[in-house]
């Protein structure tokens, strides 16, 4: 690959969270680049209509691969099947999260535990065998994690999953410094408000909350998030790692309280 070329033709990725939202455009805008791409989710066949409904042209290029990022025995299943059918794995993007909003007082440690597991352990687990079966041995990979901005800034009624996600930008910097020496490049995108079904269907109230929380005065995009992740994807990041991008359309802290909001498990 050329440097400053976003071009990802046959370049095999592992998504994970993709049965909707950011991990879903984020696996979109791979295919479109060209990518092979293996998609995760966990409940079986949930992927199976999207991928009825892809291009001809794109359809043999999407893959989807149902496992628990919380289980240690699925996660290195998927693993060895992905080496006998792939044979390398050449860009990971975790992006499969758990998110539960609860003020100082009410946050439940059984809650925090379930958003651990997934959002930083799970990560973790699935990272080190991607890097070390696959990456390492290839001198080459990029990894990017989606953390938020809540893990950079912190946010009211946000405590619990804020440290979930500024464990994920930590683990991010020390990553990137383990693996600059295999041409590995770790980096996270830390997306604000962004606008996704999970979000519009779980507000309690009807409010302009793009205009609250951005400078834009808008809610962010999915697609907006995925072209983050081409930019560190390809070789337009070739000199890049270690970094932490902020997608919030200028946030800034509001008098509302985030846990006015909500979200679907």
């Amino acid at each position: 690959m050329k440097i400053c070329d976003r071009d990802l033709s046959d370049k095999v990725c592992l998504i994970t969270g993709t049965s909707r939202g950011i991990g879903r455009e984020i696996a979109k805008r791979f295919l479109e680049e060209g990518a092979i791409v293996y998609a995760n989710a966990r409940k079986k066949g949930c992927l199976d209509e999207w991928v009825s409904q892809i291009h001809p042209a794109e359809k043999d290029r999407l893959i989807p691969v149902y496992f628990d990022i919380t289980s240690q025995e699925e996660i290195r299943k998927s693993i060895l099947h992905l080496k006998k059918e792939a044979g390398r794995i050449d860009i990971l993007v975790n992006n499969a999260g758990r998110i539960f909003n609860e003020t100082l007082g009410m946050i439940s440690l059984d809650r925090t535990r379930e958003m651990f597991e997934v959002n930083v352990f799970g990560l973790l687990e699935l990272t080190q065998l991607v890097a070390t079966r696959f990456m390492m041995k290839q001198k080459n990979g990029s990894i990017i994690n989606i953390a938020s901005i809540t893990g950079v800034e912190g946010n009211r009624g946000q405590t619990a999953y804020s440290a979930s996600k500024g464990a994920v930008i930590a683990l991010t910097k020390s990553m990137a410094k383990e693996l600059a020496p295999y041409n590995i490049r770790v980096n996270a995108i830390a997306p604000g408000m962004i606008q996704t079904e999970r979000l519009k269907v779980s507000l309690k109230k009807e409010y302009n909350v793009g205009g609250l929380w951005t400078g834009m005065g808008r809610l962010g995009e999915p697609r907006e998030i995925a072209d983050g992740c081409i930019y560190f994807a390809s070789g337009l990041s070739s000199y890049t790692t270690g970094q932490v991008l902020i997608i919030g359309g200028g946030y800034h802290t509001s008098d509302r309280n985030m846990f006015e909001i909500e979200f679907e498990e």
